[in-house]
């Protein structure tokens, strides 16, 4: 039983337009990333996202459709599954309403369409043609609200009508601008390649004939006229409106125009060949194109007297290879890519200028998880959603490839640095004068001083050798402004009050033992401290230091943590080590009013309590962080002070200490400071926990200064620093430009380095000229350290690091790369290499072995110290003997061996057309004997495969060519042989995007995990899903709960979840998904009323066994771990 769950979501971008969806008189940008619609709003400097929905399908059209009563335009959608549907924004709920139910046109008795789906509406606005299939157009009637129309009929689309037309691979197509003495019915222009590689164009009539009722009537394409006299490389075709009338052919070496009243074909060269890819108009005669190399032309169709027509046609700039072009109006021009980011650019008289970028991910080739809590690259790895491990792709293609790390959790942004401090023990924002609404010094505390910085306005800082009389020769214990314009100091030996006008020691109290204080806080008129470990006092503050109350704690032991609280100054909260307890007690008199007993271990005890408000309308929360790692959370009453509603959390193997942060209005975020840095922070009505991205802070503090505001002061081991912190959990992307391919990554945890195999592609004279490298890069700034350059003709296909045996037997760190040739003349030559690097102490690439191979390498791995390479159609094993290889054993594959993964003494062999095949690897059992390879196990289904894992015993993750997930697991308690070596599909589903590469994780989880995180996999839309595998346990209970929360979930058009998950390729197509879990549809749970939580609970069966509040703990939990 499987569970997916996104972790980056796609930010491909291969559909776009402007529409009046959102309000009638206000243009926004309606952007499609696979399964998932933006809605952007326009404003002069950029877009801001508005509106994000998900669709049940991967969208493959867009377009809009004006109905003359509706106010707004409506977004007609297509998706992959040839459904459509209709939607308009609903202003009441704030959400998108479906307005035409979706409609199934798929036709498993015609043809795909080889090139793309297309859909068009004709200038007359009265009909909209689909063509999804070769040699068939689909007509689409556009009703408007009449006489005769009820009001389900009203600013919709008729019943689709089918045509058939001779014209098979279409390249191009649309529809024509009427003339004013044309003929009655729209034209439609279809650009084609005939059966002898001739391209042509046909333009036809729309003769479309209403039916009656039941009947959706009939339409016919006739034939206007033809011609097979265009260029080879005509891709495109361009509408010319009024005065002009016509239609523009752009080819890659000539611009055409076909007068739409004589017919007459006018030609103009281009200065230099062009590959165009997409175009926007920009008005009547100016449009916008785009080529493959990311340059952008602006093409200007000239009237001259006696109505002459002529080209201008000027390169104004580059941009992100686009894959759509969107003019916004005022000059900005939305780029949508799909291999690079898309960018909001602004055209002037120079050129353009870059307005915004939005970052994209895709398409990912490559990927690698860099744990950066556990660098040694041996054992268990963290969750990514700790913020430790991170996850490093190979993005985009040619001049927008780059590397991307994408890290979840809390970001931070380092605004400036203080200098190098080690070993800073705590800090405490102050202000210089009572009146001041800023703080505007910050001390640090140090084990044997304290050192205070002045801060200025304009952003200067001075370190103060005196403040206020503030003792500089001691570490502080505490240090906060209190009423009366003063200044309280706590230190290990004394506790003093200072005037911050006269900057004289007003009061001042240490112990007549010496006994030293050990924990202190305060706030404005009480302070707590403990002496001797075992006493704790109160302090009145506004009468100078005099002792309210004092109490020893025999029984409870030593004290290990005190908290003074904000928002209850009728209390305090004092931690105890030998009792592994916490005590509520009295301000004023140091009762005992609860205690809570933490743990049954004296080894596990609390080392820091606070209690602050965490969730709005809530009770307040506190939080107790205990020795082992664990944070304790508790639900408080403020008039009993009872204690509830008690929650635990893992967060590292070190205890916590905490940091409140001020958050908007009364609430407060706050900081736990460990191994694991992490903010815990109130969302939706919980408490979340998210790992922050500073890597080594030791201590912090809120430093809300003038130059600075709503900033952190944050301590490492090493230095001191100013950031601004989140207020919740992101994903975070940060972007390294390589200008080339990231074809292959392989990440060194040993070595803190990367492999990267890269493609660089340039234009010169008209030539396209391809170079591979690969390259030796830092972890950190992916500085190049080394590179190799391959053959002028040779491609990076592999990339792995491995631990190999060497002539000696003994394992060393090897990079391992495969390649192939692109021009191959005969059949008997080499077509690419196996490389092997070491890396030298100087950290620079050496050669170390090198193979000629009769195929090309498609996939690397590493099994029992020698390396497994994928040829076409062979598997083989080489042993390393520097320099050479030697080939020990082979295996012949079906087709091409695409993927492989090893798992002990198994290699499991994605195949091209042939699903997975695994096969055993057998050492000699004695001198001279041989090395064998067997196949063990086959799944005997087609499927067109693109990545293999092993996710667990005799159980293999595989994904294909067609956007599905399988999960294939052996049978090895079959009856008979035949049995065996059969693998079954145990999950399926689709997921509706392509997967390039799986890599396997390793997690430490609890036994009572709902979940085990086996995999993650990146996709060529932009996506990192997380795969895992569920435990037994709760397989019935989310399976359950999926098809309730589908069942009562409606998605755009309303389409159902079955339909949009279940399995689909060319041979076979399911129902449903097959024990597979969507963990986003199991996440919108949280997202439901409270009765509707209920009643789902209820219709499963639940309420007796899990209440409402346990689901959703579980469901949070669900969420926490992507």
């Amino acid at each position: 039983m499987a569970y997916l769950a996104p972790i980056h979501r796609p930010s491909s971008v291969r559909h776009a337009l402007k529409i009046r969806l959102l309000e009638p008189d206000a243009d926004c940008l309606v952007v499609a990333k696979a399964n998932r619609l933006e809605i952007y709003a326009q404003h002069h400097d950029g877009i801001t996202l508005a509106h994000t929905k998900v669709i049940y399908g991967k969208v493959t059209m867009l377009e809009k459709l004006h109905f003359a009563q509706s106010p707004t335009e409506h977004l007609f959608v297509g998706t992959d599954r040839y459904m459509y549907f209709t939607l308009s924004w609903d202003n009441e709920s704030q959400q998108l309403s479906s307005q035409k139910t979706y409609i199934d046109q798929s036709d498993k008795t015609s043809r795909d369409s080889q090139t793309q789906d297309r859909c068009h509406v004709d200038p007359t606005k009265q009909f909209m043609a689909l063509q999804l299939y070769d040699g068939i157009v689909t007509i689409l009637p556009l009703i408007g609200k009449g006489k005769k129309k009820g009001p389900s009929e009203a600013f919709s689309l008729g019943e689709p009508v089918p045509t058939r037309i001779k014209e098979f691979f279409v390249r191009s197509s649309c529809f024509l601008y009427p003339t004013e003495t044309a003929d009655a019915g729209p034209r439609l222009a279809i650009l084609y390649e005939d059966n002898h590689q001739k391209v042509c164009l046909s333009i036809k009539r729309l003769d479309f004939s209403p039916g009656g009722a039941g009947d959706p009537g009939s339409a016919n394409l006739i034939d206007l006229t033809a011609r097979d006299d265009l260029e080879l490389g005509a891709s495109h075709l361009i509408p010319v409106p009024a005065p002009a009338y016509g239609l523009l052919i752009l080819t890659e070496s000539t611009i055409a125009f076909i007068d739409g009243a004589t017919g007459e074909l006018t030609n103009k060269p281009l200065d230099e060949p062009a590959i165009f890819v997409t175009w926007a108009e920009m008005d009547a005669q100016r449009w916008l194109l785009a080529d493959d190399y990311g340059r952008l032309f602006l093409l200007m169709l000239v009237i001259g007297n006696h109505g002459a027509k002529s080209f201008q046609i000027h390169m104004i700039g580059n941009t992100s290879r686009a894959s759509v072009l969107v003019h916004l109006g005022s000059g900005l021009v939305f780029v949508g890519s799909h291999q690079g980011d898309s960018q909001v650019i602004k055209i002037h008289e120079g050129g353009i200028v870059l307005v915004q970028n939005l970052p994209n991910i895709a398409p990912i080739l490559d990927f690698a998880v860099m744990d950066m809590g556990n660098r040694s690259g041996e054992g268990r790895s963290n969750e990514y959603s700790s913020g430790q491990a991170r996850i490093v792709t190979g993005s985009g293609a040619f001049q927008d490839g780059s590397l991307r790390s994408i890290r979840s959790g809390v970001g931070m942004e380092e605004q400036g640095l203080l200098g190098e401090m080690n070993h800073t023990s705590d800090l405490f924002p102050l202000a210089s004068s009572g009146g001041k609404a800023h703080s505007d010094v910050l001390a640090a505390s140090f084990v044997d001083e304290t050192r205070v910085f002045r801060f200025f306005s304009d952003g200067e800082v001075e370190e103060l050798e005196d403040f206020m009389g503030m003792s500089f020769s001691e570490g502080s214990l505490w240090l906060s402004n209190i009423t009366g314009n003063r200044l309280l100091q706590v230190t290990s030996s004394r506790a003093m009050i200072l005037d911050l006008d006269s900057g004289m020691v007003t009061a001042e109290w240490s112990a007549q033992d010496a006994s030293p204080i050990t924990v202190a806080s305060a706030k404005e008129e009480r302070l707590v401290i403990s002496t001797g470990g075992s006493e704790a006092i109160i302090f009145d503050l506004t009468r100078d230091l005099h002792i309210i109350a004092r109490r020893k704690f025999s029984q409870e032991g030593q004290i290990s943590c005190i908290h003074v609280p904000t928002i209850c100054p009728d209390i305090c909260v004092i931690g105890f080590w030998q009792s592994a307890s916490v005590a509520i007690l009295s301000i004023s008199s140091l009762e005992t009013l609860r205690k809570a007993v933490m743990s049954d271990n004296a080894v596990n005890v609390p080392r820091s309590v606070a209690l602050t408000q965490l969730i709005a309308d809530g009770a307040p929360t506190l939080l107790v962080g205990m020795a082992n790692g664990e944070v304790v959370t508790f639900s408080m009453s403020l008039t009993g002070f009872e204690l509830g509603s008690r929650k635990a959390t893992i967060l590292g193997t070190q205890g916590p200490t905490f940091k409140i942060l001020p958050r908007s209005g009364e609430l407060s975020n706050v900081f736990a400071i460990c191994e694991h840095s992490s903010l815990i922070y109130g969302s939706e009505g919980r408490i979340m926990y998210s790992a922050v991205t500073a890597e080594e802070a030791s201590c912090v503090c809120p430093f809300d200064c003038e130059a600075y505001p709503e900033a952190i002061a944050l301590a490492t081991p090493k230095d001191l620093r100013i950031a601004l912190v989140d207020t919740e959990r992101t994903t975070h992307v940060q972007t390294l430009k390589v200008n080339a391919t990231v074809r292959r990554v392989a990440y060194s945890p040993k070595l803190k380095a990367f492999g990267i195999g890269a493609i660089y592609r340039e234009l010169k004279s008209g030539y396209e000229m391809i170079q591979s490298h690969f390259k030796l890069a830092d972890e950190v700034m992916f500085k190049e350290l080394d590179s190799h350059t391959l053959y002028s003709d040779e491609l990076v296909e592999s990339c792995i690091r491995a631990d190999l045996r060497d002539g000696s037997g003994e394992l060393v760190e090897r990079f391992v790369v495969g390649t192939a040739y692109m021009d191959l003349d005969g059949q008997d030559v080499v077509r690419g290499r196996i490389m092997v690097f070491a890396v030298t102490p100087e950290r620079k690439l050496q050669v170390v072995s090198e193979l000629a191979t009769m195929g090309a390498c498609r996939a690397l791995d590493v099994i029992d110290g020698n390396i497994v390479a994928a040829l076409v159609k062979t598997v083989i094993i080489y042993s390393l003997n520097a320099p050479n290889l030697t080939k020990l054993a082979t295996y012949r594959t079906s087709t091409a061996p695409i993927a492989l993964s090893v798992s002990g003494s198994e290699i499991a062999i994605a195949d091209l057309m042939k699903s997975v095949s695994v096969v055993s690897y057998t050492r000699p059992t004695h001198p001279g004997g041989s090395h064998s390879l067997v196949e063990v196990a086959r799944h005997f289904q087609t499927a067109w495969a693109t990545a293999v894992a092993h996710v667990e015993d005799h159980t293999w993750l595989e994904s294909d060519a067609e956007g599905n997930l399988m999960v294939l697991k052996q049978n090895v308690a079959g009856v008979t042989a035949d049995d065996r070596r059969r693998l079954e599909v145990v999950s399926e589903i689709q997921l509706g995007e392509m997967v390039n590469r799986i890599r396997t994780v390793e997690v430490e989880h609890s036994g009572t995990a709902v979940v085990v995180p086996k995999a993650f996999m990146a996709t060529v839309d932009g996506s990192v899903y997380l795969f895992a595998l569920i435990t037994p346990a709760k397989q019935d209970l989310l399976m359950r709960l999926q098809q309730a929360i589908a069942a009562r979930v409606q998605s755009p058009g309303n389409v159902p979840f079955n339909a949009y998950r279940a399995f689909r390729n060319s041979v076979r197509e399911a129902e449903e998904p097959f024990r597979f879990v969507d963990g986003e549809l199991i996440e919108k749970f949280l997202d439901c009323p409270a009765t509707l939580q209920e009643s789902i609970c209820t219709e499963l069966g639940l309420k007796e066994q899990v209440d409402v509040e346990e689901m959703r703990t579980m469901v949070e939990g669900l969420r926490r771990i992507h």
